[in-house]
């Protein structure tokens, strides 16, 4: 039997491209990785009908599926986005990291940091109707006595708490030897508004950031996103093509480290300095008043 995407009788218009979503691209991935068994489901349904999938029958009558040209296209453009936009992600947190370096500071990458919370933060609050909403993003104190790290006033043995990974793009600590001075500092890079506002939607990510830093900023690029949209708790930078501009400070608070973040900085490698930059410093330095 031959393959059939449209059905007997009258033409039923494709759903366009732009409203296929996230959902319909792993799905036509999965798709492509598989022996396409069906699903049928939405989904399916409609990636048959935007002629991204085709139907098929074996010799035994078996139905499958199998991606068209038209499906792999848009899969490898997808792929070219994401690739793109990865690259950009990566170079503005590698810029931050050596800005960040030029101040001073000791810088790592990627790193995952064990926060503690107050359960409060992650929990839903209950709107009227019945309805649950995400809990409010917290503040730059909210977490003051609560996370551990004030010694002068440690939580009470009672609070609940719970635990969460901080994962900053950038995570950087002043080069002292003073630990009141460490003033750790989390970056958060963003260079497309759809994952801006996916972060917004998610307050247990700013109250992790603030349990294991004393500045939080966002570093967005130059167009995607206007400062009050971003929580009050953190900093907002721009990215423009010739610097970081600041567009609202970040809220300063005391803060020590606990030793899991200690320890977490210990077994990471921080951000090698640029060797062209150092061997700048040094003719600068041999050569005074050049």
């Amino acid at each position: 039997m031959s393959a059939a995407v449209a059905t007997e009788g009258s033409a039923v218009a494709a759903p366009p491209l732009a409203r296929l979503g996230t959902a319909h691209r792993r799905r036509l991935r999965e798709m492509w990785r598989s022996a396409g068994w069906p699903c049928h489901d939405p989904i399916e349904l409609d990636l048959l009908a935007a002629g991204l999938l085709q139907r098929r029958w074996d010799a035994a009558d078996r139905e499958t599926l199998r991606v068209t040209d038209a499906g792999l296209q848009w899969l490898a453009t997808a792929r070219q986005r994401h690739q793109a936009a990865y690259t950009d992600h990566e170079a503005l947190v590698a810029r931050v990291a050596r800005e960040m370096q030029r101040a001073g500071r000791i810088a790592w990458r990627g790193l995952s940091l064990r926060a503690p919370l107050p359960t409060a933060a992650m929990a839903p609050v209950a709107a009227p109707g019945g309805e649950t909403v995400p809990p409010a993003p917290p503040t730059a104190g909210a977490l003051d006595g609560l996370d551990g790290l004030d010694v002068a006033h440690p939580p009470a043995a009672s609070a609940p708490t719970a635990w969460a990974m901080a994962m900053p793009d950038v995570y950087s600590i002043r080069h002292t030897t003073v630990e009141d001075y460490v003033e750790p500092i989390a970056h958060e890079i963003k260079v497309r508004r759809a994952d801006l506002l996916s972060d917004l939607r998610r307050p247990e990510k700013a109250a992790a950031y603030l349990a294991v830093a004393s500045q939080c900023w966002y570093v967005l690029r130059e167009g995607i996103a206007e400062p009050d949209e971003v929580p009050p708790a953190y900093g907002v930078m721009f990215a423009s093509a010739g610097a970081l501009v600041v567009a609202r400070a970040a809220p300063r608070r005391a803060l020590r480290l606990p030793l899991a973040v200690w320890m977490a900085l210990a077994k990471a490698h921080p951000e090698p300095h640029d060797e062209a930059e150092g061997t700048g410093w040094l003719g600068d330095a041999a050569t005074p008043g050049a």
